[in-house]
């Protein structure tokens, strides 16, 4: 930052410092926030939009089926060559890479990530990477929250705060939805639902939405207008449906861990993208409503146009028959995932909340049309169960049922289904979290214990940095010395009561206490006698830098009882961590969430 822009800012902070008070101030940030956020989502859209229309000129689409075929492939190359050559760092899922942001980086986010999701979604989504734009949108505004927390100087407990409003933000301009926005905000996010922070988020949603319509219009993604009311009569098919979409909600996590690791075994990125962009290539070509982020398959099945919604196969098929439909809505439902997860691995950057939807609606469509062509008399609502199945799958896969209900409930403009909203929600939530305990969002940061929740202790636990409590000015000590040597070359140089043993590699063996050689340690006729062999014990318990969170660290210093334990980085030994400091840092970082 120039020298001459760090002094304007300089004295911006200090007169807001002096007139305005500091709640004011953040109400006044939040709608900077909820702005920047939903004029990155338009153009995030709009960005995905023009490439799309570029590529549906005449002669692409006199090789329709063949472009199906190329098109992904051609934009996830683009994106790894922005990758390798521009960015050269990591882009990352936006919802996950923002909340280990926040839970290990104390809600500091890079600034490339201001732009890196804003040019390389729209590539991948627009060239027909089947993924959705929500994730992204959220990255794009998180990285806006951060930076602008970092730029007035707030404190971690607001920095945080504000990279929820950006979230909530980008999640109303996407939908025109500000209510869900806010509930998915808390939901995914885990902020404090108090009054001080809903009034930002409210404030930002609504800057979020009004930036929308103003860019857009009333255009919205999707266009329905709610006419069939709900039916108790309906509500055993409703119970189908949820257990339906909970069945489909573990297959679709299952499916993404399982394509996720297979990706894993390629070191090379280049050969992710080989193996991947043929993958994805040939899902599209066979079944090309997979195409893109899905939108139009959505509207066009509740608009009870399947035919449209389907489109056209590279096969001669009658869909004029309904059970030839119905095979292809499953197999949509089916090869979603698949495409979605694949595109990912092969270094698209996009996010899962669409394909989410798109799947939903599919089998919530598919199940609807097995009722009314059963022969047995019964008759459904198609677009009502559309619509629910896309809720089926947002609670289950996303393990978000308030935010399913409380969007679906905003976009069809009136609450006549919250009914079987909130029952296939909780049918759909509760079988998935039996078998999937933690969504794709939050499963790696589960596994390494860094998942924040709305827990405060262990979210001051999950922010602290390992660096900070660690203590490396320890003098290690070799197993062969003698007694003499330790006390000329240790003891006497240093005010630490405990010593490391190590060995010539650096290799932790054991420790040495100074309480252990008190009684002899003035007894010269042990000097050359004694050696550290003779005295060294084996710590209480060790701690491995890559592998134990706080949380677990914590446990280890309860379980043994000590107030220092050793700490073991890439199988050396790499310092100390002393209880009580680690409960001081504790302290002040609880203060600082609890603020």
């Amino acid at each position: 930052m120039p020298i001459k822009l760090k002094k304007i800012l300089a004295k911006i902070v200090v007169w807001r410092y002096r007139h305005i008070p500091e709640r004011q101030f953040i109400y006044i940030l939040s709608v900077l926030v909820g702005f920047l956020a939903g004029l990155g989502t338009v153009l995030l859209k709009n960005f995905t939009y023009i490439i799309q229309l570029l590529l549906d000129i005449q002669f692409f689409k006199n090789y329709q089926a063949s472009m199906y075929f190329i098109f992904p492939i051609i934009g996830l190359l683009l994106v790894f060559l922005i990758k390798k050559f521009w960015l050269k760092k990591p882009i990352g899922h936006g919802i996950s890479t923002t909340l280990h942001s926040i839970s290990k980086q104390s809600g500091i986010i890079e600034r490339y990530k201001l732009f890196a999701s804003l040019i390389t979604a729209p590539i991948t989504a627009g060239f027909g990477g089947s993924v959705g734009l929500q994730g992204p949108a959220v990255s794009t505004g998180a990285a806006l929250g951060s930076n602008v927390a970092q730029l007035f100087r707030m404190n971690t407990k607001t920095r945080m705060l504000l990279i929820g409003c950006a979230t909530a933000g980008a999640m109303a301009s996407m939908f025109k939805a500000p209510i869900a926005a806010i509930v998915f905000a808390l939901e995914i996010f885990s902020l404090d639902i108090a009054f001080a922070s809903l009034i930002p988020l409210l404030l930002a949603s609504v800057a979020a939405v009004v930036t929308s319509y103003f860019f857009t219009g009333t255009d919205v993604l999707f266009r329905f207008e709610l006419i069939d009311k709900f039916e108790i009569k309906d509500i055993l098919f409703y119970v189908i449906l949820g257990f339906g979409t909970g069945i489909a909600s573990v297959y679709f996590s299952k499916m993404y861990f399982a394509i996720t690791n297979f990706f894993k075994r390629f070191k090379n990125s280049a050969e992710r993208l080989l193996i991947g962009g043929l993958a994805i290539g040939a899902m599209l070509y066979f079944i090309p409503p997979l195409f893109g982020e899905g939108y139009g398959l959505i509207n066009n099945l509740l608009d009870g146009n399947h035919i449209a919604a389907i489109g056209k196969t590279p096969f001669e098929i009658d869909l004029t028959n309904i059970w030839v439909v119905i095979g292809l809505l499953v197999g949509i439902t089916i090869f979603k995932a698949v495409a979605m997860t694949t595109t990912f691995a092969a270094g698209g950057v996009g996010g899962i909340f669409i394909p989410t939807l798109v799947m939903g609606s599919a089998l919530g469509n598919a199940f609807a049309k097995i009722i009314n062509n059963m022969g047995l008399g019964f008759h459904v609502s198609e677009s009502n169960f559309t619509l629910i199945g896309m809720t089926g799958l947002m609670a289950g896969v996303l393990h978000a049922p308030l935010t399913a209900i409380f969007l679906i409930a905003e976009i069809t403009g009136g609450y006549d289904l919250f009914v079987p909203l909130m029952l296939v929600s909780a049918i759909s939530f509760a079988l998935t979290r039996y078998f999937v305990s933690h969504s794709i969002y939050t499963a790696e940061l589960a596994e390494r214990g860094e998942l924040i929740t709305h827990n405060k202790d262990k979210n001051a636990l999950l922010m602290m940095d390992l660096d900070h409590i660690i203590e490396t000015n320890f003098i290690s000590i070799l197993p062969e010395m003698k007694l003499g040597v330790i006390l000329k070359n240790a003891v006497a140089k240093s005010d630490r009561n405990i010593f490391p043993v190590v060995n010539q590699q650096n290799q932790f063996l054991g420790v040495l206490l100074l309480d252990d050689i008190r009684k002899i340690m003035f007894d010269q006729k042990f000097y050359n006698v004694i050696s550290v062999n003779d005295l060294m014990e084996n710590a209480p318990a060790i701690i491995f830098y890559n592998e134990d969170s706080m949380g677990a660290i914590m446990k280890k210093f309860e379980a043994s009882g000590a107030w220092n334990l050793p700490v073991i980085k890439d199988g050396i030994y790499y310092g100390f961590i002393s209880k009580s400091k680690m409960l001081t840092v504790y302290r002040k970082k609880l203060i600082e969430v609890s603020n």
